[in-house]
């Protein structure tokens, strides 16, 4: 595409938007008023009616904009001017259709009733030509009601398919723009919702690391001051109190994180997007260690064959596995824990994880047969504020996986994730 064309849109598109202001109304109006005069001053009416009513109707469109009832009088001055004159000056004629259009534009009236309007204007302005039409030797003018005098209304009849016209374009770019401006607005509330839901889908992503990393973090702590209380041979007075004031304040962080993430998992507007390396499969071991050093024991089990799978299955599968061991070690110290990951051959990841503390207390509410469906509530209890098997259940549905936690047939707690890959 050349310059020239694009010069040429260019300019169409300014046009175009000019003429939606209220200078090119005032402008086509004035316009219309200058050849009003030049054409009486070429072509002078036969009556003063006739002179006023072809600049009334031309003046006017000056207002039309501001004040679009005004068509009214564009259209009766003309209709006037016709009456009067026995012909139609050709900047009247213009006027008029532009006095239809804005009524109709404006939807001033109803669009049968300015067509009703416009026909009886038409058929009086018919009537008075008739009335007043001169004699013509040897023409004999039939009487109205007589087969031939339907010939005599061939103007009302030619009027009004004008302004039908004239109300039908009217009517139609009005409702063009009102269904764009309706558009316009339907996809404002589109975006608008979308990025409330953005929002919302991005705070409980937030929540959810928040919890599966501090909430880990702060737990390893307490645990660890909690235990060198007891494992620390020679402690003195004074530091056996700082061990469990150091154990108090990693609880009362806790507490601090329970309600922001209760903050976070509520709507509203969103915060800063926290980045960080993601963890993997391939991270478990460490994270089993840090179970091991702050008194736990667990064991991991590798079935199949390692496949690199997606950085989402990957990270579903690393959080299941933290938020399971934290659970275990915040509500069954010392108990074994074992974690078994089975990539399987139906294209489906398993992570099981199961321990033989005492699973009757810290049960799920639904059978450990049943899957806990997506997003159901956690009452609070002996397992936990229900935050963490809620992320885990949501990090589960994420990937198109479910997510299974109660006591396992064997006693002790399980916790079984199947992610389809």
């Amino acid at each position: 595409m050349g310059v020239a064309p694009i010069l040429r849109t260019a300019r169409l598109r300014s046009w175009a938007g000019w003429t939606g202001t209220s200078a090119y109304y005032s402008a086509t109006g004035w316009v219309l008023t200058c050849l009003a005069v030049l054409e009486l001053i070429w072509i002078p009416a036969a009556s003063l009616w006739a002179d006023v009513g072809v600049l009334v109707s031309a003046v006017s469109l000056v207002w039309r904009r501001v004040c679009p009832p005004i068509g009214f009088l564009t259209v009766a001055a003309g209709l006037v001017a016709f009456a009067a004159d026995y012909s139609f000056y050709l900047v009247t004629i213009v006027s008029g259709l532009c006095g239809v259009y804005t009524l109709a534009r404006n939807r001033v009236q109803h669009p049968a009733v300015l067509v009703l309007g416009g026909l009886l204007g038409a058929v009086a302005v018919n009537l008075v030509h008739i009335a007043t039409w001169p004699p013509i030797d040897g023409v004999v003018v039939p009487a109205i009601g007589e087969r031939a005098s339907l010939g005599l209304f061939a103007e009302a009849f030619i009027l009004t398919v004008v302004v039908i016209g004239a109300v039908a374009m009217g009517d139609a770019v009005r409702a063009r723009d009102e269904t764009r401006r309706e558009r316009a607005r339907s996809q404002a509330r589109l975006i608008a919702m979308e990025r409330r839901e953005a929002a919302a889908e991005e705070r409980a992503a937030i929540a959810r690391e928040l919890h599966d990393i501090v909430a880990h973090s702060v737990s390893m702590i307490a645990v660890q001051a909690e235990s060198a209380t007891y494992t620390t041979p020679g402690l003195t007075a004074e530091a056996r109190e700082g061990f469990q004031q150091i154990a108090g304040n990693a609880r009362a962080s806790m507490d601090e994180l329970r309600r922001l993430l209760g903050v976070l998992r509520t709507p509203g507007e969103p915060g800063e997007v926290l980045t960080a390396p993601q963890p993997t499969l391939e991270h478990l071991p460490a994270l089993l260690e840090q179970h091991r050093a702050v008194g736990g024991r667990a064991e991991l089990t590798v079935i199949g064959e390692r496949v690199a799978l997606p950085a989402v299955w990957e990270l579903s599968a690393y959080r299941i596995a933290q938020e399971a061991l934290t659970n275990a070690r915040k509500h069954a110290p010392g108990a074994r824990t074992l974690v078994e990951v089975d990539y399987g051959t139906d294209r489906l990841l398993v992570v099981r994880v199961r321990d033989d503390g005492p699973g009757a207390a810290r049960a799920s509410p639904d059978p450990p047969d049943q899957p806990d469906p997506p997003g159901s509530p956690v009452p609070p209890g002996p397992c936990g504020d229900g935050h963490g098997l809620n992320g885990m259940r949501e990090r589960a549905a994420l990937v198109g996986g479910r997510l299974t936690a109660g006591a396992g047939p064997a006693g002790g707690f399980t916790v079984v994730a199947e992610l389809p890959w």
